[in-house]
């Protein structure tokens, strides 16, 4: 399976990769919600490079799970993890509920909130240029070589070696070795990385198994919602429909008390 390296001492933030993602994806200029995150991602921006501490930098996407919560919380399939290692998303399907970024631990898909008809948004690794045996732009573009592509059992030994040759650079750590069940994006680096979003407390099982349980009664609990409210929209419109009868009858018999069909003749 594909993953990619990030090695976040090497980060400088020029933004490169940003551009590079814009132009592989066609997106528009970026439209910045302030009230909300303040990452830099956006459905326009779907890698950036977050500010840490000293005036380094750390590059941020999705980190594409290899058991994806959102791929779970999708009701009508439009999420799935690829055997070339990318989670995609197929906007055809895609129903517009949301689920998605509710159960992202990462806080990654974005939403279109600009559009009348908005999708969600989010990093596919550069999928088609992986099907046509390219590298992810942003892997391509990096003049600092922060980004190593491969194969993900290789990039673990890779990150292996550097942390055994430099053990004063990094943290004896691999971030998405096996945090969230493990990731296809995985990181090195010498600080901590609750700056990216990284859950401050996080276990080894995938994600899925703390939010299914909740998450798989949500379409129940959604379609019982609808059923009342359907119900009570037909209970309002029929008094208002007798109410308007009653006040055309000749002689004002309350229909809705079983008025006669004399009474509206």
């Amino acid at each position: 399976m594909n993953a990619i390296l990030i090695d976040i001492t090497k980060c400088t933030g020029c933004q490169r990769c940003v551009e590079a993602c814009k132009e592989a994806h066609q997106l528009a200029p970026d439209v910045r919600y302030p009230k909300l995150r303040s990452d830099g991602l956006s459905s326009r921006r779907l890698t950036t490079a977050v500010a840490l501490e000293d005036g380094r930098y750390a590059k941020k996407q999705c980190v594409h799970c290899l058991a994806p919560a959102c791929e779970e919380a999708c009701l009508v399939g439009a999420i799935h993890k690829t055997e070339l290692g990318p989670v995609i998303y197929d906007p055809e399907k895609c129903i517009g509920c949301r689920y998605c970024l509710l159960a992202c631990p990462m806080g990654i898909p974005r939403y279109e909130w600009e559009k009348r008809l908005p999708y969600m948004q989010k990093c596919d690794m550069c999928f088609e240029r992986l099907e046509r045996g390219q590298v992810p732009a942003c892997v391509e573009c990096c003049p600092e070589r922060v980004c190593e592509f491969g194969q993900r059992d290789k990039l673990l030994d890779l990150a292996r070696q550097r942390i055994q040759d430099s053990p004063g650079k990094y943290l004896p750590h691999i971030f998405g070795e096996k945090e969230l069940g493990g990731t296809s994006v995985l990181y090195l680096s010498d600080v901590d990385l609750r700056a990216l979003g990284w859950p401050e407390k996080v276990g080894e099982k995938p994600i899925h198994s703390y939010t299914w349980p909740v998450m798989s009664k949500t379409p129940f609990l959604g379609t019982g919602v609808a059923i009342f409210l359907t119900g009570t929209y037909w209970i309002i419109q029929r008094r208002m429909e007798l109410a308007g009868a009653a006040s055309q009858s000749p002689r004002g018999e309350d229909l809705s008390n079983g008025g006669s069909e004399e009474g509206i003749e």
